[in-house]
């Protein structure tokens, strides 16, 4: 009899048996199922013990058999967690499983203690509570009993994976050198895939650092014989899991194109498997090879819906370096301010779970991406912090770029105390006190500007100024080299079409006028203030901008024959909707290679990609990165529409 049709049994033939029985049924079936994967047919096998996935019921059994199905409950829901990123998951895990500890430790149970706090290790290990994790770990095996080769085997696979996790790769190795006698002695074949699969991981961490061939070519075998013993236990979520660590590994050698094939089989089998979590990691892996590449753009993309899917759990350490990888993307699209912002807030989530060395990488990235962009203070404040935080790295990659950025700190040094030489030995002969203000002047409304983001307004206010024209007034007449450093024009409002309804059904030609080679937009936006900020913003931009405020009447303009190089579209729009708008374009012949941006301020981003836009970019964040990505869309090869 296969599992599904045991579950099936003991949903219904199986109510006559006593309630011991049934516990004892349930608790067996629903570890079989764990071991396969299949985590919501466990959670099925539980039910009658655990209905709607809410508070346990062991009332009228005892003690042993409680503790029995608290241990079985608390490891599903932790499972459960990680795959569905429940809110909350891994803390009602843990709960569960420390009142089964409890009671195993009175009924003087020393092997389920030690098997409940694997665990328990495996709840604070996806929380990223490392050394709590490790603690639990150490505590099991300590007390476990001899001659239990396959838990011994399990708890010392765990905490390889722990120590993998914190980049202590020698001391994973270590582990699983003392669970290879266990894991060969056993016939699990569940044990054996995951034995060779930790394995295969570590390796594959070290081959391109330590520039081990060797090691690329024992991962591939540990993965092949991963592969093969979750055929045969028939655990699929696992095989998903070898495909996503083939991805990395070939990321890490630098075959793009290997790691892609890959990363994209372990994500369409995660969703298929309904395990948002993990196809969230593999997304995280696969915008890190594009921005090996050289994508950013892509690979900002593909980071932030990573981190909107790891934002609902509660693995604080993945989301951690989602963060990170998203951070570095925008630093690489130009968007300073956010992209330091997303770095800071993965430093704070990695510190909090005791994750310090997902804290120290993320530091390293600040200092990696914008080195050159933040005072000699901050950078050597952010180094020794980092050093700190990755004092304990055994990982070859984490030590180099400790290196790297010692070299950037030392050149930014360098630089300074050339410049502070310089004007030591400045001569007094042609000097002029007026002109050494002036560019004393001009460098600090320089770093003010850039501070502020571009905004006249707000760097003002940096430097102390009442009222902003004030820095305007200085702009225009001694520092008009600084005026390209704003990043807002302010001009005039212009909409085409928010006259009488006659004139919302055609264009004006004479208003259509534009330079013969100057970009044209059309931005179909019902918010006025939100029309007006875009014309301004890139209207400064030397591009000419025609607004429209309602769906249907864009459609209108769009079915003629005016113009455009590129479309700005909300979702949310009186008439036709944003969606419903563009996929009316993909059927017009002269718009279909028209790229488009839905900047909304509603959550439709996957409805969005499905109709055709180009990007998608979310009010009113998105608005400052408009520019950019105008720019790198103008820019891919596209036949242009007439």
């Amino acid at each position: 009899m296969n599992l599904e049709a045991e579950l099936t049994a003991l949903k219904t033939q199986n109510r006559n048996l006593p309630l011991t029985e049934r516990a004892v049924l349930s608790c067996r079936l629903a570890k079989q199922l764990e071991k396969l994967g299949k985590y919501d047919l466990a959670s099925e096998a539980m039910a009658e013990f655990w209905p709607d996935r809410n508070e346990p019921n062991v009332n009228g059994l005892d003690a042993r058999e409680q503790a029995e199905v608290l241990l079985r409950i608390g490891a599903v829901a932790g499972w459960l967690g990680s795959t569905d990123q429940t809110a909350g998951g891994q803390e009602t895990a843990k709960n569960i499983l420390t009142i089964s500890i409890e009671l195993f430790e009175q009924l003087e149970k020393a092997d389920k203690v030690a098997e409940a706090r694997g665990d328990l290790a495996l709840c604070y290990y996806r929380e990223g509570s490392f050394d709590e994790a490790r603690v639990q770990l150490r505590t099991a095996l300590h007390i476990l009993p001899e001659g239990s080769d396959d838990l011994e085997a399990v708890l010392l696979i765990r905490a390889g994976i722990i120590e993998e996790r914190t980049r202590r790769l020698n001391d994973a190795l270590k582990f699983y050198e003392r669970a290879a006698p266990l894991v060969e002695r056993s016939d699990d074949h569940a044990l054996k895939g995951s034995y060779h699969f930790e394995h295969g991981l570590v390796l594959g961490r070290l081959s391109a650092p330590e520039n081990r061939e060797d090691y690329v070519d024992r991962a591939l075998i540990e993965y092949a014989a991963s592969s093969f013993h979750y055929e045969q236990a028939g655990n699929e979520l696992a095989l998903a899991r070898v495909e996503t660590n083939l991805g990395f590994l070939f990321f890490k050698a630098g075959r793009y194109g290997q790691a892609h094939e890959h990363l994209n089989v372990a994500r369409h089998l995660f969703l298929k498997l309904k395990d948002s979590a993990t196809a969230a990691q593999v997304d995280d892996t696969r915008a890190r090879t594009l921005l090996a590449q050289g994508y950013a753009a892509e690979a900002e993309r593909i980071a932030r819906h990573a981190v909107k899917v790891l934002e609902r759990g509660g693995q604080q350490a993945l989301l951690a370096e989602g963060l990170t990888t998203q951070g570095v993307a925008l630093a690489r699209l130009g968007n300073q301010s956010r992209a330091k912002a997303l770095l800071e807030r993965a430093i704070e989530v990695a510190e909090t779970v005791g994750d310090l060395e997902g804290a120290g990488r993320a530091k390293l990235s600040i200092i990696e991406e914008f080195g050159n962009k933040i005072s000699a203070k901050e950078l050597i404040s952010i180094y020794r912090s980092a050093i700190d935080l990755l004092k304990s790295s055994q990982h070859p990659e984490t030590g180099q770029r400790l290196i790297n950025c010692a070299d950037a700190l030392l050149e930014t040094l360098g630089q300074l105390e050339l410049q502070d030489q310089k004007s030591e030995d400045q001569p007094w002969q042609g000097f002029s006190l007026k002109q050494h203000v002036k560019e004393s002047e001009r460098t600090v409304i320089e770093r003010a500007l850039r501070d502020a983001g571009g905004s006249v307004t707000k760097a003002a206010h940096l430097l102390g100024f009442k009222h902003h024209q004030s820095l305007i007034s200085l702009l225009n007449s001694r520092h008009k080299e600084l005026l390209k450093a704003r990043s807002v024009v302010r001009k005039r409002r212009r909409h085409l079409f928010s006259g009488s309804q006659s004139s919302k059904r055609r264009v004006s030609a004479e208003k259509l006028k534009r330079a013969p080679l100057q970009i044209s937009i059309l931005h179909v936006e019902d918010n006025k203030a939100v029309s007006g900020l875009i014309q301004d913003l890139l209207g400064a931009k030397g591009l000419h901008i025609d607004s429209c405020l309602n769906g249907t009447t864009a459609l209108e303009i769009l079915r003629s024959k005016t113009p455009y190089d590129l479309i700005i579209v909300d979702n949310d729009l009186p008439g036709l909707s944003g969606l419903e708008l563009v996929l009316r374009l993909q059927a017009m012949p002269q718009r279909r290679q028209t790229p488009v941006i839905m900047l909304a301020g509603d959550d439709c981003e996957a409805e969005a990609w499905r109709a055709g836009v180009k990007a998608f970019l979310r009010k009113p964040k998105g608005i400052d990165e408009l520019p950019s990505t105008i720019d790198r869309l103008l820019k891919q090869p596209k036949e242009r529409s007439a």
